[in-house]
């Protein structure tokens, strides 16, 4: 970089996660560039509004010192540079979707004593107020919450509320149903320790339906910690928003596809994507010429949302364009949330977030107006192809494991998310930290090879595989680039198994490799020492099916633990599974970071599980662990 960028405003780690979330959305094609012809716009979008004649002179500037790599186009960390250095200056007046405005951001020290020394936090008001409203929208009637709801928006109450760990199971509950065995959430007489659990379930569950959970404990929730309490509320709430914008719940996305597209391509979009195709759709049959190309700076006037409202709208639900005569665009946006509101859909969404682009809660405003009126006609006849397109309970499962890592991007769709290699990298580096040479790794690809280039990333990581010992006879990377179902799920679920058993044995503390056999036997000796009666000849074992194995050792690795008077006797199908919902519940309450599902065990997958005794065997040494330190 040239000398003039060594004055670098410093981005905060909120600022930057934001700037992220704008370049991606600008990256239309998702090669990780944005064109120089579209730095107007994207600096327009994070705020920073230069003259045409200064950006013209930038571009300028960029192509004539070759101050970048790739002529014509810009990095993300080019494009973080570069708006670092307008911050620097003060150009950043109006940044305001990097920086949301001063009476909307309020900057909290650290509250641990690791923190508290020179960290800050910016705590977004306008999420506060949005995911206050949210909750008390949803959750408002449930008899459990009576003593915490509704929750006062406009104060830090929302942070008090989280704190015995029922709203968050019920928030988990509410986007994705039935992750959380009621039976198991403690709801009465709360003490600190039943509290505690509350938030271990919490969290593991929500690690188990794919948040990142990384940095949060129970005992940061514990403390109402507001930028950790919004940050984990934002994604569970954002992952019940996007699960209904699939194939299977809405058959009608196929009106979606382009000119000689197919289901597949739809596949490999992100929930994002989809939702601006949507838009456009709909700005389409309404002959309206304008198009939406992301939720930030393209709808702050209010007229995109307008015409949508009208377009999706029963034709008797009574919406009108009024707002278009209004010139005040905050009392415009009031005027257009009146009509979202006819149709049960102001949600998220202020006059001032409208205005001011506010991205997470405009797409979550979108993402909800689809939900409840996505107005696309049924296709005529079957969608060739969707039941092999369609998720797995396993595919999904090892989604979330993914995205639970903290990895990115986001994983969306296993078979294009990963045909880069990028993804299969990173669990790579946290399964065996320093075993994948980033060197040899392409993170950023050329227009001219970039097929070139992620096919040799996806034969770098077939190679990584085998120096980890994976079982990959007739796996190449081709297979994964391509996407070839069968062959990268053989893949994943080594991952998934390496990584299990690699925090087994750290946790162990053995000095070798702990092996399956090892499992069994270990689980064996600890319900022979609790004198349970239940026993594990493998995990092929048909008994499994009752889930009452793992409801035993529950109870033995922390005796009285399990309320039998729950546990079924268990033989038919639906005796078996609201035994495996209370084991896979309480296994996550317990401590475990479990993934399986219940059906995992009535159906007894042995991979899946390898993997919940596997975690509760983990679990089990964590107490030692203390102990010895102790």
């Amino acid at each position: 970089m040239a000398s003039s960028f060594m004055n670098i405003g410093k981005l905060s780690d909120d600022e930057l996660q934001e700037l992220k979330d704008q370049f991606l959305a600008i990256d239309k094609n998702g090669d990780g560039y944005i064109d120089l012809s579209e730095l107007k716009e994207a600096l327009d979008i994070c705020g920073f509004k230069l003259p045409g004649w200064k950006v013209r002179k930038m571009i300028e500037d960029y192509d004539n010192k070759r101050q970048i790599t790739h002529r014509g186009r810009l990095s993300f960390e080019e494009f973080e540079t570069l708006c670092g250095e307008l911050k620097g200056n003060e150009v950043a007046s109006t940044f305001k979707q990097v920086v949301s405005k001063k009476e909307n951001l309020e900057t909290l020290g650290g509250m641990s004593d690791a923190s508290s020394e020179g960290t800050t936090h910016s705590v977004r008001l306008e999420e506060q107020l949005a995911f206050s409203d949210w909750i008390n929208t949803n959750l408002g009637s449930d008899p459990d919450l009576r003593h915490l709801l509704p929750i006062d928006p406009e104060g830090k109450s929302l942070y008090d509320k989280v704190k015995d760990g029922i709203l968050l199971c019920k928030i988990i509950n509410h986007s994705c149903p039935e992750t959380i065995d009621e039976r198991v959430i403690n709801k009465k007489n709360l003490t600190l320790y039943t509290k505690y659990e509350n938030l271990t379930l919490a969290l593991n569950s929500s690690s188990a339906i794919g948040c990142n959970i990384i940095n949060i404990d129970a005992h940061d929730l514990s403390k109402g910690k507001p930028h950790l309490v919004l940050g984990l509320l934002w994604q569970i709430i954002r992952i019940g928003l996007f699960n209904q914008i699939t194939l299977e719940n809405c058959p009608g996305l196929t009106a979606l596809l382009m000119d000689e597209e197919h289901i597949e391509d739809l596949m490999r979009l992100s929930p994002e994507a989809i939702l601006l195709r949507w838009v456009n759709y709909h700005l389409q049959r309404a002959g309206v010429a304008r198009r939406c190309n992301n939720f930030q700076g393209d709808i702050t006037d209010s007229e995109i949302y307008t015409h949508l409202l009208k377009q999706i709208a029963p034709s008797d639900a009574g919406i009108t364009l009024e707002a278009l005569r209004e010139s005040n665009l905050l009392e415009r946006a009031e005027i257009m949330l009146q009509q979202a509101a006819k149709l049960g859909c102001r949600s998220f969404v202020t006059p001032s977030d409208v205005v001011n682009g506010i991205y997470k809660l405009n797409l979550a405003f979108v993402a909800n107006l689809f939900n409840n009126h996505p107005s696309l006609d049924l296709p005529e006849g079957e969608i060739e192809g969707l039941e092999t397109l369609e998720e797995t309970r396993e595919e999904k499962t090892y989604r979330n494991w993914m995205n639970s890592m903290g990895v990115a991007p986001y994983v969306n769709w296993l078979y294009s998310d990963l045909a880069d290699g990028l993804v299969i990298f990173q669990l790579y580096d946290i399964i065996k930290p320093g075993i994948v040479n980033w060197n040899k790794v392409h993170r950023k690809f050329s227009k001219l090879r970039k097929f070139m280039e992620k096919l040799e990333n996806c034969n770098y990581a077939v190679e990584l595989g085998k120096q980890l010992k994976f079982s990959l006879v007739g796996i190449a990377g081709q297979d994964l680039n391509d996407g070839n179902a069968t062959l990268t799920l053989a893949l994943i679920w080594q991952l998934m198994r390496a990584y299990t058993l690699s925090v087994l044995t750290q946790l162990a503390n053995t000095g070798s490799p702990i092996v399956e056999k090892e499992i069994v036997t270990w689980v064996n000796s600890k319900l022979s020492a609790a004198n349970k009666k239940s026993f594990l000849k493998s995990f092929q074992d048909p008994s499994i099916a009752d889930a009452r194995v793992v409801i035993d050792l529950l109870d033995a690795i922390k005796p009285g633990t399990i309320h039998y008077e729950f546990v079924k006797e268990g033989g038919s199908e639906e005796e078996n599974l609201i035994n495996a919902k209370y084991a896979i519940s309480m296994a996550r309450k317990t401590g475990a970071r479990v993934y399986a599902l219940p059906e995992d065990i009535t159906e007894v997958k042995p991979k899946m599980v390898m993997t919940v005794f596997a975690c509760l065997m983990a679990m089990d040494y964590i107490p030692n662990m203390d102990a010895k330190h102790s």
